[in-house]
């Protein structure tokens, strides 16, 4: 069974700053993080070992200082906390803060904000809660809502997949053509780039493994863009999560990851599908149950709890 690793893996550096600057800051004394600063389980475990709390409510917060996550927040959530007497320190992705700054021009030039991205999610919350009115799409059926106006100036979460964000401007287009649709790409570069290779990457494989956390949009994307191309696609959280019936017969895997995924999480998972690989060519027609029991046992001390400490090492 051979391993192929999609192209550009490893976390983007908007999260690795977040997380070094979390850690900085909790030496200096007791931090809170205002939400996940990251939709990854394993940082946030290797982040609360570090002393480093997380809090939803801002009248629950107990430390003097509290970070705003990698996702960014609003000026109005900003303003909230400083309002308990709370001091904020920003952690905010610098392509978040670009989306931010050319949202707010295309209002101050007087264009309707259209916001392309999950409603509910931190981004885009940040995004549109200091706006008097905004649209926030993400099908087809959402543009049909949207009513006509003269301008509309268009922008979208920093993860979602540029071949959808494309294909909703260009409905936005079809759907309004009196209006003037101004489109800002801020989809951010490494989505890109990793949606591109493990698309790429699909079509070459058999199985696709993407690893990341549950709730991390840009993983979630990975997968959706990876079924396209291969029938048998498997998200996994770490190498614990991994099954070796998923592998059965199969002769090619693809390893791709999202954003903020630990390369920790990442060799992990890497090493329990390259030890199976070694396993099968031993055991051809099928693993041995010792095989599986060894397997359960390298995922328990892979993924041990001062495994999840290392990123922060």
């Amino acid at each position: 069974m051979r391993i192929i690793r999609a192209k550009n893996l490893g976390m983007c550096f908007g999260v690795r700053d977040a997380i070094g600057l979390a850690l900085e800051r909790a030496k200096q004394g007791p931090l809170t993080v205002f939400g996940e600063l990251v939709h990854n389980e394993t940082v946030l475990t290797a982040l609360r070992q570090r002393g480093v709390q997380v809090e939803h409510d801002p009248g629950k917060v107990r430390t003097a200082e509290v970070m705003i996550t990698a996702h960014g927040a609003s000026e109005r959530t900003v303003k909230k906390l400083q309002g308990f007497g709370l001091q904020v320190t920003e952690a905010t992705c610098p392509l978040v803060h670009h989306a931010h700054q050319v949202l707010q021009r295309l209002v101050d030039e007087k264009y309707h904000p259209v916001i392309i991205g999950k409603r509910d999610h931190v981004e885009v919350r940040g995004l549109s809660e200091d706006l008097a009115e905004c649209d926030v799409i993400l099908s087809d059926a959402d543009v049909l809502n949207v009513k006509e106006r003269p301008r509309f100036g268009v922008v979208s979460q920093t993860t979602q997949p540029i071949s959808r964000v494309q294909q909703l401007v260009n409905l936005l287009r079809r759907r309004f053509p009196n209006s003037e649709v101004r489109f800002e790409d801020t989809v951010c570069q490494p989505t890109k780039q990793r949606q591109i290779a493990a698309a790429e990457l699909a079509q070459e494989v058999e199985v696709v493994v993407v690893v990341g956390g549950a709730s991390s949009n840009n993983t979630r994307e990975l997968v959706n863009t990876c079924r396209l191309f291969c029938t048998h696609v498997y998200h996994v959280q770490n190498s614990a999560e991994l099954r070796p019936e998923w592998f059965d017969g199969v002769e090619s895997v693809g390893l791709t990851a999202g954003t903020s995924t630990p390369d920790v999480t990442i060799e992990a998972v890497e090493h329990w599908l390259r030890r199976l690989a070694e396993m099968q060519s031993q055991v051809p027609q099928s693993l041995t149950l010792a095989a599986s029991r060894e397997l359960e046992q390298a995922n328990h001390t892979v993924n041990a709890p001062s495994k999840a400490a290392a990123l922060a090492a």
